[in-house]
């Protein structure tokens, strides 16, 4: 089977996030704020992952639902980090850029989920 766009996406934002989080602890020696973000980033695929394995479309819709949840989280800890001098604008758009695009993929998926399973 195919690795679908939010897999793939989401994949590359838990890299990301790692990749990040590796840079932010050793310049900054800060380790509570770094470590929220790298929990909420890499989050977000891995409930992503254990949505394709549900037992019921509720249970996909469920997980997807806390994937979206980790998604905005990212984003918060992403907003505060800017204006507090943690991260430069460069690094803030790009992340956040990467995690609004999977926001919005997770939301359609799981609108269009939510209307075929009422449908059916």
């Amino acid at each position: 089977m195919s690795e679908s766009i939010v897999e793939k996406k989401s994949f590359e934002l838990a890299v990301s996030i790692v990749n990040f989080y590796k840079k932010f602890s050793a310049e900054n020696k800060e380790y509570v704020l770094s470590k929220q973000i790298l929990h909420s980033g890499t989050s977000v695929r891995a409930n992503i992952r254990e949505a394709l394995n549900a037992q019921s479309k509720m249970d996909f819709i469920h997980k997807l639902s806390i994937s979206q949840k980790e998604c905005d989280e990212t984003i918060y800890w992403l907003e505060l980090l800017f204006p507090t001098q943690y991260i430069s604008e460069h690094e803030f758009k790009a992340l956040k850029h990467q995690t609004l695009e999977i926001l919005k993929m997770l939301k359609s998926i799981i609108i269009t989920t939510k209307s075929k399973t009422h449908n059916s």
